[in-house]
């Protein structure tokens, strides 16, 4: 039997983790490779220039723009603060009807238009500061831009998300992988703690999560139609509908992580086992997803033990991507969306789909017993 890779949704106690922390723009990186960091060390800083406010005083004033000149009160390069007067007119005989203007926002004036009769004022840059979220030791530092992070620990990556980069403690609230969270499952203790469940969440319980502090949610599955209901209430956005991009930039109060898939979906007993053995430990977890070009996974990270993996600790690349008879497959196309699996057979001629497209397939037995046929395009491997 032929192999064949497919990228892979990793689900293991013990793997290198690798996290790129880049600034937006250019910076200064504050660490140095070799730097044991926790999720809170500040490892690169820049600022983020502020927005450019134009004044349109000629306008406001009721003059020429080829008067601004003469009436300006501040040049090139000064700072002001709001309030502070930026234009004055003489007035009749130099005292009679004299006008002036306050700047209406705080900056530096970086634009004088003699002919537009223009002011631009740069408001203050905001400062940006990029932290290492998880604890770990800095193994490669990126000149002026960031660092990459590395440790080795637990890692459970979901296939959908939302919400960004959070930090608390793991605690298990639901009896089995089987069992959905609902409003009762969570109580006020639960505040700042990442809340592992098992099939479903409903939009009850999403609400009743941020009104208890939960900063994570994992389980395997929610309804699409009741995140996006909830979504749409926290955002005031009726009608929201999350983009087919990119997520983790929501403004909600926790991210959420689902392992399986949309709907009502068991929990992966693997994957529950591995929470639940991690429970009391704290997590750095994150919501963001993309589904296409460049890949990125919602994932839930615990760093164990020392911060460097050893050679040899974990899978190489190339094996943990290679599929073979035997291999943990979850489907990620419909008709099988979010069923879990396991390959039985890689033939290796091509067959044509429904869309009349020739591609390499594999047979595979799902959970649920019955024996199909996808593309290999349409299934990811579970790693661990």
């Amino acid at each position: 039997m032929g192999t064949a890779y497919t990228p892979g949704l990793k689900v293991s106690a013990r793997t290198t983790i690798e996290k790129l922390r880049r600034l937006p723009l250019k910076g200064k990186v504050l660490v140095n490779v070799g730097d044991v960091v926790t999720p809170g060390t500040v490892v690169a800083r820049t600022e983020l220039p502020g927005v450019m406010q134009t004044v349109k005083l000629a306008e406001r004033m009721g003059i020429e723009p080829n008067e601004v000149a003469a009436a300006l009160r501040v040049k090139l390069g000064d700072s002001v603060a709001v309030g502070d007067v930026i234009a004055e007119t003489k007035g009749l005989f130099g005292k009679f009807f004299r006008a002036e203007f306050k700047s209406p926002v705080a900056g530096k004036v970086e634009l004088i238009s003699n002919t537009t009769g223009h002011l631009g004022i740069r408001q203050a840059p905001t400062p940006v500061e990029k932290d290492a979220y998880i604890r770990g030791t800095i193994s490669k530092v990126i000149p002026e831009e960031g660092v990459v992070v590395s440790c080795q620990g637990a890692l459970v990556q979901g296939i959908f998300g939302v919400g960004g980069e959070r930090l608390g403690e793991i605690v298990i609230i639901t009896a089995g992988p089987e069992e959905a969270i609902t409003d009762s499952h969570l109580r006020p203790e639960h505040k700042g703690k990442v809340v592992v469940g098992g099939s479903n969440v409903s939009a009850s319980a999403l609400r009743k999560a941020a009104s208890v502090g939960v900063i994570g949610i994992v389980c395997g599955g929610v309804v699409d139609r009741d995140l996006m209901d909830y979504l749409a209430e926290a955002l005031n956005q009726p009608g929201f509908d999350i983009g087919v991009a990119i997520t983790g930039q929501e403004p909600i109060p926790f991210s959420l992580l689902i392992t399986e898939g949309f709907g009502t979906i068991t929990m992966a007993a693997r994957t529950f086992a591995l929470l639940k053995s991690l429970e009391g430990q704290v997590a750095s977890i994150n919501g963001a997803t993309q589904i296409r070009a460049g890949v990125i996974r919602p994932e839930v990270i615990v760093p164990q033990g020392d911060t460097i993996l050893s050679a040899g600790t974990d899978k190489s690349d190339d094996e943990s991507g290679q599929l073979a008879a035997g291999t943990p497959i979850r489907v990620i196309r419909e008709p099988y969306f979010g069923i879990l699996g396991e390959v039985t057979g890689l033939p290796s001629e091509l067959v044509q789909v429904d869309s009349e497209t020739m591609v390499r397939v594999l047979e595979a037995k799902l959970q649920d017993g019955r024996t199909v046929v996808v593309p290999r395009a349409n299934v990811e491997i579970i790693v661990g």
